[in-house]
C-alpha cells in the first residue's frame, strides 16, 4: 500500500527543467553596444532605425532568433535575452563588488546548463533601480551547444511568474525574488504590467522597432488597453513552478492554410472542449505545437520534407502559407514570413536552400503534467503587441487580489503581409496561385513520424496530468482499506465477547448441578469440553484480530 501512494505522488520529485531555447544557430549577429545605457527620453538605434520613444526600452534582434536588451549590474551593462518563459536572471560574466550569498543553483535548458553561485548587486532596468537583486553568476558556458556571446547576449532575464524562480527557492525568501517582482513590489503605485513588441528583420515594410515598457504602453499603440483581457490559466498550487503565461484559444482557435480550423484535442484535462492552452514565450525561436497541428500546416505543401535529424519541417522558400490564431474573439493572422524562416541556412538533399517551417512539433518541451498544448514563441509574438498583467502574481502589490491577464493587439495586415512575402521570397512576381504552389489534397498529406520518446512522454502525460484524480483515488482506497480493517477488528472483538458470556453461563450451570440444586441440569464433567474448546477458539480469534489490527498501524509520510 505504501508503494501505491509513492507511485501516485512520485511526480512531485521531478526536476525543474526550463524550456528549450534557441534551437538553431543563426548566420550572423546584431546586438547592443556593451556600453548602451538606459535613460528616460533616450534615443537608440536598432536595425538602422532610430527611435526616441520616452519610457521604452529598446530591444535588439539577432536575425529573428533572439531578442535582447540591456540591464545594468553594479554599473556594468550586460546584454541579456528576454524570456517570458522563465523567471530567473543569470549573467555569464563577473560583476564587480557583487555580494556572494553562499548559495548555488543550476538552471537546465535543452541546449545546456547555467550553473553558478547566487550573488546580489544593484540592478538598473528602464528607469527602475533594485538594490541587492539576486542573480546567478555563470562562469562557464561550455555546456551550451552555442556561443551565446556570438549571438549577441551574455545572460538571460526571466519575465515569467515569480513562482517559477529557482533562485527564489534556493534563497527561500523574498530576497531571491525575480527582477520584475522586485520592481513591482517596491513601486506599489506602479501598474503591474509590462508590454513589448518584437520587430521582424527582412520585412520591407516593417513599421516599428523592438520595444519593451514597464507600467506604460508604447506610444501610438494605446489601443492595446481596449483589447479583450484574456485570463491566464493558473496551474495547481502544488505545481506552480510550472506556471507560465498560458491562455486559452477560442473554440476552433487555429486556422490552417486551407482556411479551415485545425481541430486538435487538448491534453490539458481542465481545458474546455475545442480549446487549447497556449504559452506565450519570447524565449522560443520556433513555436512548438502539437505534432498533428504542425503536420496540418506543412504536410500538404508540395516539396515539404520532415527532417528527422533536426526534428523540423522544411519547405520551398517561395511557398506562401497563411495561418491564424483566435484569442478572445479576435483573429490574429501570422505573417507568411513568420510561418517559415530562411534565417537558418538549411538545404535539401541536393544542396538547394530550403526554409524551416516555424511551427514545429512539440517534443522536448512537451508538458508531462498536461498543463499546456503549445508554446507560441517569437514567430507568433512578432505579429502582436503583447501586454502581460501580473495581477496577483505580485503578492505584495496593491493588486494582489486581481487575476493576471494578457492583452494582444494584432500588428499584421494580411494584405500588406502578402505583398511583403511576394517581394522578399518570390522576387516580386506573385506565383502563389499557380499549380506548383497549390496545397495537396488531404488524402496526399504527409505526416511526420512520432518518436519512441514522444510516445513514452504521451503515456507519462496521461498519468501525470491526472494526478489530482489519482491522488484522491489512492487516498480513498487507503481510507476504505483502513475502515474495513477497523470494522473487521470491531466485529471480531464483539464476537469474542459474546462467546465469553456463553461459556460463563455453562460453567455456572455445571456448578449448580454438582451442588445438587438442579440435578436435571447436571452434565458430566467431560461434557463441558465443547464449551471450553469454544473458549479457546474465541481467544484464538481475538489474538488473530489483534495481530491484523497491529499490521495496519503504519504511518505514511509524503514529502512535497
Amino acid at each position: 500500500m505504501r508503494s501505491l501512494i509513492q507511485l501516485c505522488l512520485f511526480f512531485l520529485a521531478l526536476d525543474r527543467v526550463h524550456s528549450i531555447k534557441f534551437p538553431f544557430h543563426v548566420r550572423s549577429t546584431t546586438g547592443f553596444s556593451r556600453h548602451h545605457t538606459n535613460g528616460h527620453g533616450r534615443r537608440a538605434t536598432i536595425n538602422g532605425t532610430t527611435t526616441a520613444n520616452p519610457g521604452t526600452v529598446p530591444i535588439a534582434n539577432t536575425h529573428n532568433a533572439e531578442y535582447i536588451t540591456n540591464i545594468t549590474l553594479n554599473g556594468v551593462s550586460v546584454p541579456v535575452m528576454l524570456d517570458t518563459g522563465s523567471s530567473d536572471l543569470w549573467v555569464a560574466e563577473n560583476i564587480p563588488n557583487a555580494k556572494d550569498t553562499g548559495k548555488a543553483a543550476k538552471l537546465s535548458y535543452a541546449v545546456g546548463q547555467a550553473n553558478g553561485d547566487i550573488w546580489t548587486a544593484q540592478l538598473t532596468f528602464d528607469d527602475y533601480t533594485v538594490n541587492d537583486q539576486a542573480f546567478l553568476m555563470v562562469t562557464n558556458t561550455s555546456s551550451f551547444s552555442m556561443d551565446i556571446t556570438a549571438q549577441g547576449f551574455n545572460g538571460l532575464v526571466g519575465l515569467g511568474p515569480n513562482t517559477g524562480s529557482v533562485i527564489r527557492d534556493k534563497m527561500d525568501s523574498s530576497a531571491g525574488d525575480s527582477m520584475i517582482n522586485r520592481i513591482f513590489s517596491q513601486n506599489a503605485s506602479t501598474s503591474n504590467f509590462i508590454s513589448f513588441i518584437l520587430d521582424r528583420q527582412g520585412d520591407p515594410t516593417q513599421p516599428y522597432t523592438g520595444q519593451l515598457t514597464v507600467s506604460e504602453v508604447v506610444p501610438g499603440l494605446e489601443n492595446i488597453t481596449s483589447m479583450t483581457k484574456i485570463s491566464v490559466e493558473k496551474v495547481h498550487k502544488l505545481t506552480d513552478v510550472d506556471q507560465h503565461w498560458q491562455i486559452l484559444t477560442d473554440v476552433n482557435g487555429v486556422i490552417g492554410p486551407d482556411g479551415n480550423p485545425i481541430v486538435i484535442k487538448s491534453i490539458a484535462p481542465a481545458a474546455p472542449s475545442g480549446q487549447l492552452v497556449a504559452v506565450l514565450d519570447s524565449g522560443y525561436t520556433l513555436p512548438q505545437v502539437p505534432r498533428a497541428m504542425s503536420d496540418a500546416i506543412y504536410g500538404r505543401v508540395q516539396g515539404a520534407v520532415y527532417d528527422v535529424n533536426s526534428g523540423v519541417w522544411t519547405i520551398p522558400c517561395d511557398q506562401l502559407i497563411n495561418i491564424s490564431f483566435v484569442f478572445g474573439g479576435v483573429t490574429y493572422p501570422i505573417h507568411p514570413l513568420d510561418t517559415s524562416s530562411s534565417d537558418f541556412g538549411m538545404t535539401d538533399a541536393s544542396g538547394n536552400p530550403v526554409c524551416v517551417g516555424a511551427f514545429q512539433p512539440i517534443t522536448s518541451a512537451f508538458s508531462l503534467l498536461g498543463e499546456y498544448d503549445m508554446i507560441l514563441g517569437m514567430a507568433f509574438l512578432r505579429n502582436t503587441y503583447t501586454l502581460l498583467n501580473y495581477g496577483d502574481f505580485i503578492e505584495s502589490s496593491t493588486t494582489s487580489n486581481a487575476d493576471p491577464y494578457v492583452q494582444l493587439l494584432s500588428m499584421t495586415d494580411p494584405t500588406v503581409a502578402h505583398a511583403d512575402f511576394v517581394k522578399v521570397r518570390m522576387g516580386g512576381v506573385d506565383t502563389s496561385g499557380d499549380a506548383a504552389h497549390a496545397l495537396l489534397p488531404p488524402s496526399e498529406a504527409k505526416t511526420s513520424p512520432e518518436t519512441a520518446e514522444e510516445k513514452k512522454q504521451e503515456m507519462q502525460e496521461k498519468i501525470l496530468s491526472r494526478w489530482p484524480y489519482i491522488f484522491v483515488g489512492c487516498l480513498a482506497f487507503v481510507i476504505i482499506c483502513v475502515g474495513l480493517c477497523v470494522w473487521r477488528c470491531c466485529c471480531r472483538r464483539k464476537k469474542g465477547a459474546a462467546g465469553g458470556k456463553g461459556e460463563k453461563g455453562g460453567l455456572e450451570e455445571g456448578m449448580l448441578g454438582l451442588s445438587g440444586r438442579k440435578r436435571d441440569s447436571y452434565r458430566p464433567l467431560e461434557d463441558s469440553s465443547p464449551s471450553m474448546h469454544g473458549h479457546n477458539v474465541s481467544m484464538q480469534n481475538l489474538s488473530l484480530s489483534g495481530g491484523e489490527h497491529g499490521e495496519y498501524q503504519q504511518s505514511y509520510s509524503v514529502r512535497y
